[in-house]
């Protein structure tokens, strides 16, 4: 191990972390309530607004990559996005599938 990978400083808190992989709009909302992604410069406007209502979990792949890079808790959450984005089209298309039935 080097020196560079021990003197890493991680901003995120890991009831962030932990939340975020179940509720990535509300971990994000209570991160900002907190103030604590103080450090990162995310601009205020309608871009990040948009991408917090329709792409959360972007987001906080994005936020995790700014403060670890890629790390372990990178991965995970990439798997938990990658199976619930592939996992939606297949709840749709049986809603439909059975709304066609009727």
């Amino acid at each position: 191990m080097t020196i560079h990978a021990l003197s890493v400083v991680h901003w995120l808190p890991l009831w962030f972390l932990i939340l975020a992989l179940f509720l990535p709009r509300l971990s994000l909302l209570f991160m900002n309530l907190q103030h604590s992604l103080g450090h990162f410069e995310i601009v205020i406007g309608v871009l990040p607004l948009l991408v917090w209502l329709f792409l959360p979990r972007a987001l906080v792949l994005y936020i995790i990559y700014l403060d670890q890079g890629f790390s372990l808790w990178f991965i995970i959450h990439l798997l938990v996005a990658l199976s619930v984005w592939g996992g939606s089209g297949n709840y749709h298309s049986r809603r439909l599938r059975r709304r066609d039935d009727l």
